[in-house]
Parts: structure tokens; sequence; C-alpha cells
């Protein structure tokens, strides 16, 4: 059986809290690699979902979503927004998210501190 990103996310979540120091870096790191994967597919999705729209029409469409944008940014800056804020709403991404989170309490994270 093929395990898929989510559930894949899902399972590093869950092995997490029983990990410290570098196993919880190394299960991060895999798991921030399959967040990357998931939401670079669904910005994909996104793009082709909103393709036929005006400048106008997307940035009510991000603001529908709840985020802030305006006229002068980019297709490619609403397009994205948009897709964020859809991924944000995933079981794969709140999950990534808590694990990210829950490391960070604990002094582990992918971003090195000064």
């Amino acid at each position: 059986m093929m395990t898929t990103n989510t559930q894949r996310i899902l399972d590093l979540t869950a092995a997490a809290p029983a990990r410290d120091g570098e196993d919880l870096l190394l299960l991060l790191r895999e798991a921030n690699e399959l967040y990357q994967k998931g939401f670079e597919g669904l910005r994909d999705m996104v793009a082709a979902r909103f393709s036929g729209l005006s400048i106008g029409e997307l940035v009510a469409a991000v603001s529908d979503a709840g985020l802030p944008c305006d006229v002068s940014q980019d297709r490619a800056e609403l397009l994205l927004l948009l897709a964020l804020a859809e991924w944000e709403m995933t079981p794969a991404a709140m999950a990534y998210s808590e694990m990210a989170e829950d490391a960070a309490r604990r002094g582990v994270s992918l971003i090195p501190e000064e």
C-alpha cells in the first residue's frame, strides 16, 4: 500500500512527541519536505482553476478567502495567496504546523537561531 504525503505527515506528527533533539529534527525535515511538495501541487491546481480570472476577480477571490490584498499585486502573488488560504486548511498543513510549533517549544527548529 502506497502512503500519501498527507498520511506520512500525519505519521510523522504522531511520532514527534516521543522524539527529541536530532531525531526530532530529522522528522521535522522530512515533514517539511512533504509539506512543500503538497503546497506546490496545490498551488499548481489553484493556478489552473483560477486561470481565466482577471486581476480584479482574483483580488475579490482573495478577499473572500479572508486575506488582505489589492489590485497592485500581480497575478502570481494573488494565486499564491489563494493557494495558501486553501492549503492551510488541509489536514497535512495543520498537522505540520502543530508539529513544527511543538518542536519549536522544545528547542528544535529548521531555522537556526543566532
